[in-house]
């Protein structure tokens, strides 16, 4: 009976959270406990980390975090703040690269420790890099098919954003570059 009245307990609980939740979500904490185990090893290693994920119930806490908590604050603030702490390890030849996403760009470590970071500014739909606290555009997005891309004189030209346009651009650089070397 206990165990009766617990579950009807726990159903009307959840039914009551269900008008609370007016959106699907990103569920961006199970996605990177997920991301995570595909990264461990071979594919059976990930597999017998998944089955003891869901034996630990790792991934269920994930998912009621996700569906009650995070989800919403996601909703209701438009920004999830597990995807607010994300950084992205790149390995290369190199070395290895991190590169931390917030609200209005990048920002890129090298090896060695130095920063670039390339920054939108959605008043002028700009990106620019940023160096010393100066920032220097390179891209203005101008309409769904054009962008104004700088060149290696300093002038910025229209580009069509198409393999033709693009190809063209390429071209022009490659000739303006050459010419300063």
């Amino acid at each position: 009976m206990r165990k009766i009245k617990f579950s009807i307990a726990v159903i009307l609980a959840l039914a009551a959270l269900l008008p609370l939740q007016s959106c699907i979500g990103s569920f961006a904490l199970t996605n990177r406990v997920l991301s995570w185990n595909r990264q461990v090893g071979s594919k059976f290693v990930n597999e017998l980390v998944f089955f003891a994920f869901w034996v630990l119930p790792v991934y269920e806490v994930t998912s009621i975090a996700d569906l009650i908590v995070l989800n919403s604050i996601e909703f209701w603030s438009g920004n999830n703040p597990v995807d607010q702490a994300s950084t992205k390890v790149v390995e290369s030849e190199e070395g290895t690269y991190y590169i931390a996403c917030d609200d209005h760009g990048y920002t890129i470590t090298s090896p060695e420790g130095k920063e670039l970071r390339l920054e939108f500014t959605a008043d002028d739909n700009t990106w620019s890099v940023v160096s010393n606290g100066e920032a220097y555009p390179f891209m203005t997005m101008i309409d769904d098919s054009h962008v104004k891309m700088i060149t290696p004189e300093g002038d910025f030209r229209m580009v069509d954003l198409s393999e033709e346009g693009v190809m063209a651009y390429a071209g022009i650089c490659k000739t303006e570059s050459a010419g300063l070397l």
